[in-house]
């Protein structure tokens, strides 16, 4: 642990080899994939929040004026002096919206990728002097305890309907891991999108810019300088498309020729045409984010949704007041 005034650096994330490991297990699989969170190199955590800058993204922009509006009332829900802890925090910009609303004792942002993580904490904790930044460098995909114990009650952030990275069934494990986190009298604001028309969620991961394209192609750089890897990226190209059966935005990368790559001792050939899943983004109804909520075991739940419908914030905890059930 390395520790500036109000900022205390943690790092959890596992050594090389499990990378290692886990890409060298899915690129030798019949249908070949990479996992969504070694999207999250400094480089790509730079590529992503210009991503949410887009005009065709609206998640950001969405969720942001939610957030904006309701802060004051979030506040009485999950009462001030909390200790505020964000799942994947990248550039920590949203939880500006909230730090003055919520004054909680302690800021935590969860982050895998450490680097962009301390940069932000620190840029946080210099417009925040009051604030106590505790940085955690973790893979929250995974079972983990935060490596220190403070006092007041625990509040978790998840926005950007990061939510939907995760397969149904995942998604269900990690907000009930979520819910075992904050404890009984703790709970969860996350940011959920929700299903649209299809041409509404294609463009947002096609933009004009190419910039979702190189933030995919990306995670091959990343695999390349981290694990020696030699990923001809230009022979490959950015496909996204909203498969309504599976409701959700499917993203992969596509070999434009036969090819083949080395990583290590494994020799990975590619025909061409052939895909490599990097993420599915599973969108919502309200009642099925609901019905995960009770599956996960919160009891309660306040909801804000923009006049379109297109994405909803959620307070989901235990609490016996007024709150509306999770049913």
């Amino acid at each position: 642990m390395n520790a500036i005034p109000a900022v205390q650096f943690y790092d959890q994330t596992e050594a090389g080899e499990d990378m290692a490991a886990e890409v060298k297990t899915s690129l030798s699989a019949a249908r070949k994939s990479i996992q969504p969170k070694y999207f999250y190199d400094e480089r790509g955590s730079e590529l992503f929040t210009q991503i949410t800058r887009l005009p065709e993204y609206y998640l950001t922009r969405v969720e942001t004026d939610l957030l904006r509006r309701h802060a004051s009332e979030i506040a009485r829900h999950t009462g001030k002096r909390c200790q505020l802890i964000e799942y994947g925090s990248g550039s920590s910009e949203k939880i500006r919206l909230l730090l003055e609303s919520l004054k909680p004792m302690a800021y935590i942002p969860l982050d895998i990728s450490i680097d962009y993580m301390t940069q932000a904490a620190m840029t946080l904790a210099k417009q925040y002097p009051w604030l106590d930044v505790h940085a955690v460098g973790v893979d929250f995909t995974q079972d983990f305890q935060l490596p220190f114990d403070l006092d007041g009650r625990r509040v978790s952030f998840f926005p950007g309907s990061s939510i939907g990275n995760f397969s149904r069934d995942e998604a269900t494990d990690l907000l009930r891991r979520i819910r075992q986190l904050v404890g009984a009298d703790g709970g969860l604001l996350i940011g959920v999108d929700l299903k649209k028309d299809k041409a509404v969620l294609d463009a947002a991961y096609n933009d004009a810019k190419g910039v979702t394209a190189a933030f995919n192609l990306n995670v091959l750089h990343h695999i390349n300088r981290e694990l020696g890897a030699d990923f001809a990226v230009e022979q490959f190209s950015h496909q996204a498309f909203y498969n309504d059966q599976l409701g959700c935005v499917q993203m992969f990368l596509r070999s434009d020729q036969q090819q083949a790559v080395k990583l290590d001792d494994l020799e990975i050939m590619f025909a061409e045409g052939e895909l490599i899943h990097t993420e599915n983004s599973h969108k919502y109804s309200v009642d099925e984010m609901l019905e995960k909520a009770r599956a996960a075991g919160f009891s309660q739940h306040e909801r804000w949704l923009d006049d379109q419908g297109y994405f909803a914030v959620f307070y989901l905890h235990n609490s016996q007041g007024s709150s509306e059930q999770v049913s």
